[in-house]
């Protein structure tokens, strides 16, 4: 692989996770900042990892459930077994109100949200380099209970246009944001990146890139809340919080790319309700790279001087 191939999946990478991926802004000025995704480590292994937060009100409970839109596969599988447990899951993807037509017909229609679609071949390449495997392919979208909260394909572009955004351009105001206010995210060595990409070890190349996206969340600080791609979307979110619990849904979950939760939570402790509690759920899982054993030093051949 080209090195330059390898500059570009940085970004390309950086782009794909950072909307999952915010710890910013205080929700309320009494309240510590909420942190929905970190980087976790011991002696054995490095986790990337993302927070469920728990928020009440009048006997309803509402969890905040952060997404990486690359994983584990057993990240997956147990996001899928605590969905069950909801009476109604919000789910993020524009264009999603597919699948709901779909289920009413009977149907599994597969939406494509925008982004993913663009980035749909750059999500395999990354994953296949990773050994990771995409959210699409590891969630339920058809289950039962979920309930798409997020605009319609036809409206996102619509508000895009009289707006003047472009995904293209979120992604470089959010590299510009990062640069303005200095909180740039950890860069990985790049000679140990190539090394581990050229090796093909996925561990290796995990572990250059963990702190960087865990990191790179600070770079949204404060900046997308009035954009479509944040801001808009989030009103419809809470919108159909609204609506679910006016049909008397007491618990609910709403999965997200935590990048919309900052704001997402000052406007839910606005709305009266108040954080209770908050657990984390490990997205990668690697294994610490042993330590090389240094090579032995050959004996001195040469005879004792006299």
């Amino acid at each position: 692989m080209k090195l330059a191939s390898i500059s570009t999946i940085i970004p390309v990478l950086a782009t794909c996770i950072l909307p999952a991926s915010a710890q910013v802004a205080a929700p309320a000025a009494k309240e510590a900042a909420t942190q929905f995704i970190r980087v976790d480590r011991d002696h054995k292994n490095v986790r990337l990892q993302t927070g469920i937060t728990r928020y009440v009100k009048e006997g309803i409970s509402v969890d905040l459930i952060g997404a990486i839109h690359i994983a584990d596969a057993n990240y997956y599988t147990q996001l899928n077994k605590e969905f069950k447990n909801y009476e109604a899951l919000l789910f993020e993807m524009i264009g999603g109100d597919k699948i709901q037509a779909g289920k009413a017909e009977g149907k599994k229609n597969k939406a494509k949200d925008p982004l993913v679609a663009m980035l749909g071949n750059v999500y395999g390449m990354v994953g296949k380099l990773l050994k990771l495997q995409s959210q699409t392919d590891g969630i339920d979208y058809t289950a039962k209970n979920f309930v798409h909260a997020d605009l319609s394909l036809e409206k996102f572009e619509k508000l895009q246009a009289e707006k003047g955004e472009s995904l293209l351009g979120f992604a470089m105001k959010n590299a510009e944001n990062a640069q303005k206010n200095g909180a740039a995210a950890k860069q990985p060595d790049m000679q140990k990146l190539l090394t581990a990409v050229l090796s093909g070890n996925a561990n290796g190349i995990k572990l250059e890139l963990v702190d960087t996206l865990g990191g790179a969340a600070d770079q949204m600080a404060g900046m997308m809340g009035q954009s479509v791609i944040i801001g808009d979307r989030n009103k419809t979110c809470l919108k159909v919080l609204s609506e679910q619990t006016k049909a008397g849904k007491k618990k609910l979950g709403i999965f997200y790319g935590a990048a919309h939760f900052p704001d997402m939570e000052k406007d839910m402790l606005k709305m009266g309700y108040k954080k209770t509690s908050h657990r984390w759920l490990t997205a990668w899982d690697i294994p610490k790279a042993a330590a090389k054993p240094q090579p032995k030093k050959e004996p001195d051949a040469r005879p004792d001087a006299a």
